[in-house]
């Protein structure tokens, strides 16, 4: 079957993010900033770069109420504020929020087991049977390109695929921290299966699977309580392995800079590369540096 083009995205920030604790007893970890911006807006504006209309963000009960507020709250007493301060243009970061594509926030099924896959299967019923869509990882950030566009002009040019995942080829000594892609096909690189945390010298590739994939529906049929793996939670490679068993799944490089923000240290890292990059103060960052 051929599935329509995504223009739906599942974005997940369902996990209780132990080891930013305390700060995420009280705030989403895709709430901590990076430069002026929080995490979960990265991950967003990545969608609207890739043209995504509508997109789904799996929280938890206690971060659904703050990202409702941050996408959908207009704040108009403090636009009036700055407009009788002359400070117009301050509100203008908060109106680019509001522009972003639709986002309709949602709580995980409580029913499912713990694992990263049930945050996708509680968004289940905001799919339509005939569409592809995407889902991201809120942890995870690209910078210097849309992941989103990559995986959709895939699609485009190959929509025979059940699904697509985006790597990133990282050097030898890391490769035991990651996902790693042992590919079926190297030349048309579909995927065989995906190996987590291997021993350095059994990796099967350099290529590490992150938070980025395009999905169809036929994953539902593998995210299921019952199908609980490692840890006896739900995985989501788990169900793309199952997908490759049974037709071609393929794996894109990214044409970006992939980082994680899954603990503080890397988060830090990603936190001061997009300042670096992006903010008018990176000179003073990189002097106090030095």
């Amino acid at each position: 079957m051929k599935y329509r083009t995504p223009t739906k995205a599942i974005i997940t920030d369902a996990g209780c993010a132990s080891r930013y604790l305390p700060i995420t007893k009280t705030l989403p970890k895709s709430m901590l900033p990076i430069g002026a911006k929080p995490i979960m807006q990265l991950v967003v504006e990545e969608c609207a770069e890739a043209g995504i209309k509508e997109i789904i963000l799996v929280a938890t009960s206690e971060g659904k109420a703050v990202y409702e507020d941050y996408f959908n709250n207009a704040a108009i007493k403090i636009k009036k504020q700055l407009h009788s301060q002359g400070k117009d243009s301050r509100y203008q970061p908060v109106a680019e929020v509001l522009d972003l594509p639709k986002i309709t926030i949602i709580e995980q099924d409580p029913s499912y087991p713990y694992g990263n896959g049930s945050p996708i299967a509680s968004a289940r019923k905001f799919i339509q049977d005939d569409e592809a869509f995407v889902v991201l990882y809120a942890d995870d950030v690209v910078f210097g390109s849309s992941d989103v566009k990559t995986l959709i002009d895939a699609y485009t040019t190959h929509p025979e695929a059940k699904a697509i995942i985006i790597a990133q080829e990282m050097p030898k000594e890391v490769l035991n921290k990651y996902g790693i892609i042992k590919l079926a096909d190297e030349q048309k690189m579909t995927l065989d299966n995906i190996v987590e945390k291997p021993n350095i010298e059994d990796a099967p590739s350099n290529l590490t699977s992150y938070g980025r994939y395009l999905l169809t529906p036929e994953v539902f049929d593998y995210l299921k309580p019952k199908n609980t793996g490692l840890d006896n939670e739900l995985w989501t490679v788990d169900a793309i392995t199952k997908m490759a068993e049974h037709g071609e799944v393929l794996v894109e490089k990214t044409k970006g800079e992939w980082m994680t923000t899954g603990d503080p240290k890397n988060y830090f890292l990603a936190h001061l590369k997009y300042v670096l990059d992006n903010e008018d103060y990176a000179d003073d960052v990189k002097a106090a540096i030095k």
